[in-house]
């Protein structure tokens, strides 16, 4: 048939609710599209209520492998673009080969389209029907669905699957945040969900050489990857920890190393973020999984930052559904390899599990030149940058 090409047609969902707003949210949704498509040469194009890529040539599957990593999309499919005409679609239909079950779905945003929805539907389902001897209609359970997609621009897209996709919001239109990246599973996730929010997410790693090792810190890198791959990209910190760590251990009582660790990574984070304009800190916290994460122990922790949010989007999950998104966004891999980040380092054998904010304060005044401690571990910070 003439004038017809194959083109990936992209929906989103929550991206409606945004009134006059809207249209930054879409357009930072198309720019993060052409960005993970930058290197191929695919068109990328808004319609209302749609984005259209074209010029996909062989390469569609790349491309919606692709696209699947972009938040912001509720749905997407690979669709046949042809001019609107009445028998241009019904043509169309009369060639398409089906076995077992299906339905005919009619989106009619033209509304100058001669025939409603529910009628169209009917008819195309009788040529799709009279045309193939193994097939059934199967209103309720299909097998196959014909996505017949009326756009108000002269143009119908036909499709026959839709692909489902991560849904939240565009990268980079919540602000940027800073995430306090470990090698463990949690972190990793919790940076995915922020970004799934529209964030754009940096990261910090607190590094102790030699206690922690080179391997511990490449699987920090090959996490910020992964997270990079969903984020359109990120900068890492990477904090030389080991004379705070060390002047904790020898310098306060045991009971509170932890936790004064914790509230000193929280002041070096802050300082960080401050210093490149984030908005927020983001950690993989969750609510009595580990001694350090009681309500007291993260209030302790919470109350040394004085301009900025922590967000803890984890604090209620399951670790269940932690390993399940982990697995999903492709970490859970390299989240368990068994090399020890620094927050396993001199971890004493009955930490406090409900520390007070007092005794935190008492504890970190016995700590030598601990201001100079932390200003020359921000100035000594070691910054990578992984692209999407």
């Amino acid at each position: 048939m003439n004038n017809q090409e194959y083109v990936v047609i992209v929906r989103y969902g929550e991206l409606y609710l945004k009134g006059k707003n809207r249209y930054l949210f879409e357009n930072a949704l198309i720019k993060n599209i052409r960005n993970k498509l930058k290197d191929t040469n695919a068109l990328v194009e808004k319609i209302t209520g749609r984005i259209i890529i074209s010029n996909i040539e062989n390469n569609a599957q790349d491309i919606i492998e692709r696209v699947q990593k972009v938040f912001g999309i509720s749905s997407m499919s690979k669709a046949l673009k042809l001019k609107t005409s009445m028998q241009s679609i019904k043509d169309y239909c009369s060639s398409i080969e089906l076995n077992g079950s299906f339905k005919v779905e009619v989106k009619r945003a033209d509304k100058s389209f001669p025939m409603i929805s529910s009628e169209l539907e009917k008819l195309l389902g009788k040529i799709i029907l009279d045309n193939n001897d193994n097939l059934k209609v199967d209103v309720h359970n299909p097998e196959h669905i014909v996505n017949v997609d009326i756009r108000e621009t002269g143009y119908t897209y036909i499709s026959f699957e839709k692909i489902k996709t991560l849904g939240g919001m565009p990268v980079g239109t919540s602000g940027k945040g800073l995430l306090m990246l470990s090698g463990g599973i949690d972190s990793p996730v919790a940076g995915f969900l922020m970004a799934k929010r529209g964030l754009q997410v940096n990261a910090v790693y607190f590094h102790s050489h030699p206690y922690t090792s080179e391997q511990a810190k490449q699987k920090v890198k090959d996490l910020a990857q992964i997270i990079a791959t969903y984020g359109g990209g990120l900068k890492l910190f990477i904090v030389p920890f080991t004379k705070i760590q060390e002047a904790i251990h020898l310098q306060c009582d045991n009971r509170y190393t932890i936790t004064i660790m914790r509230r000193n990574m929280y002041r070096i984070a802050e300082k960080i973020a401050l210093l490149n304009d984030y908005n927020c800190l983001i950690t993989g916290e969750n609510l009595a999984q580990v001694a350090s994460q009681t309500v007291q122990g993260i209030t302790c922790s919470n109350s040394v930052l004085t301009s900025l949010p922590m967000f803890r989007p984890l604090i209620s999950f399951d670790k269940i559904e932690t390993i399940e998104l982990s697995k999903k966004m492709g970490a859970y891999d390299i989240s368990i390899l068994p090399y020890q980040d620094c927050c396993t380092v001199f971890v004493p054998k009955n930490p406090i599990i409900k520390p007070q904010v007092e005794q935190a304060q008492i504890e970190e005044r016995k700590i030598l030149d601990l201001d100079q401690l932390i200003d020359d571990a921000i100035k000594n910070v070691e910054i990578l940058n992984f692209e999407d």
